[in-house]
This record gives C-alpha cells, structure tokens and sequence, in this order.
C-alpha cells in the first residue's frame, strides 16, 4: 500500500471521508502515522480529504466496508467510523445503516484481527435510545425501542459494541469503544439534521430558529477536536470498556463522562 520502508505506524479509518473520520485522518497524519482511508462515499464528501491529495502518507480507498476488506501490508490501528450518522442519513438508509454496523464491523475487526491491531469502534450516545437517566453514565443500558425508525441506527451500533467486545472476549484482541455524543465543528454539512448546523443554516438564512418539543430537552456539545483528542488517547490506551465523550456538565471544558 505504501511504498518504502517506515518505522511509523499505519492506521486504517474506515468512513475516513466523513466529518469525524476526515478531522481523526488529520490528527493521526499530525501524530507522525501513515493513513489508509476507507469511504464508499454514500455519506462521505472526497471534499473533507482533498487537502490531503498528495499527501505520501496518506491513501484513499473507496470501498463499501460491508464487503471485504483487503488491505496488503502491516496495520497497526483499525478506526471503524463507517455508518450515517445523522438522522437524515439513517432514515433515509436504513438498509446501509445496518449493514455497515453488522457486516462492516465484522469485517474491520476482522481485518484487525489479521494484522494483530488495535481496533477502536466509533458508537455512540444513541446506544442509550431515549434515555431516562441524565447525564448517561457507560454502566447505564438504555430504553431503546428496537423497532422504532431510528431504531436502526441504534440497534446497529449496539450490535457493533457487541461484536467488539466478543472479539475482544473471545479471541483477546485490543479493542476500544467510544460512544460519541454530539459533535459539531467544520465539515459538519448544514443540511444533515443535527441542531448545531440546523440553527447555523436557519440563522445564515435568516429564518426563525426550530426547536422541537417544549424546549426542555438537553444535548451534550462536544467540539471535533476535543473529541478527536479523546479518540486518541483512548486508542492509546489499554482501557476495553465503552467510553463516553462528550460534555456532561456546565463547565468550559469538554470532559470524559
């Protein structure tokens, strides 16, 4: 895949044109890695990435991950952030959506499991469905109604935490969980249904501002690169249990939950 001999290690992001799979390619190139991008570019924009062309460390490879996955040569770190995301994607994809958390968190762990790497799992705060308990702490198993419309999104990353933690089980691999929460930062497109990009596009357009419900409902803001950060310390890590990241609190800091 690369050519020459390196002593860096090499990283395989699958979503790696997405909004957080892009911002997590920058931040391994910035940390001295080698990055194989993997993107079917369903969701996906070549625009988060074209700033990388050129790049001798960095590789595009488009591939549904639902399929097979072959990538030749060592890998130290698979980051399997392939899966719409937002609520217009994955009610719109429902079919793709559980596909790529069943089929294509197989297959990249089982990449992984070839080349002995570390692999680290992209989830998320929709693992708690519609939660009754606030903030959500990881010990904390949810009410999600599996056959809700967006059940489909939150069943396929339950069952990826799932496969996870059986290869990490069953055949000891070194795997990681995050479970994200709302992040919001550059690349966000304006039009993909979360709140932050939703108020900016309305307010550039000068259009009321849409709240639903009564307005009591709370979210856990998180900017990209302090979520990028965590990432990456926990895969540095040699902590195997789901990891919240987000902002629990009212404080000016992004935490760890």
């Amino acid at each position: 895949m690369f050519r020459g001999t390196s002593s860096k290690p090499i990283a395989v992001v699958t979503g790696g044109a997405g909004f957080l799979g892009s911002h997590l390619s920058d931040r391994l190139l910035t940390e001295g890695f080698r990055v194989i991008a993997i993107d079917n570019l369903i969701t996906g924009l070549t625009d988060n990435i074209a700033h990388l062309a050129g790049n001798q460390d960095f590789k595009f490879i488009r591939q549904n991950v639902s399929e097979f996955i072959f990538v030749p040569g060592r890998v130290d770190y698979v980051f399997h952030f392939a899966s719409p995301a937002s609520p217009i994607d994955y009610l719109e994809l429902p079919i793709p959506t559980l596909k790529v958390g069943a089929l294509g968190t197989h297959n990249a762990l089982g990449l992984a499991k070839d080349k002995m790497a570390s692999f680290v799992l992209a989830s998320t705060s929709e693992c708690y469905g519609d939660p009754l308990i606030h903030p959500q702490k990881e010990d904390y198993w949810g009410n999600v109604n599996p056959i809700g419309p967006r059940g489909v999104y939150d069943e396929a990353k339950r069952f990826a935490e799932a496969m996870t933690m059986a290869y990490h089980r069953y055949h000891r691999a070194d795997t990681k969980i995050v479970r994200i929460f709302n992040t919001y930062g550059p690349r966000m497109r304006l039009k993909d249904g979360r709140v932050v990009p939703a108020f900016i596009s309305q307010a550039l357009s000068q259009e009321p501002l849409t709240v639903f419900g009564n307005g009591s409902q709370t979210r856990s803001f998180c900017y990209v690169s302090d979520l990028i950060d965590g990432i990456f310390r926990l895969a540095l890590s040699d902590y195997h249990e789901p990891v919240n990241i987000g902002k629990p609190s009212g404080n000016d800091r992004p935490r760890f939950c």
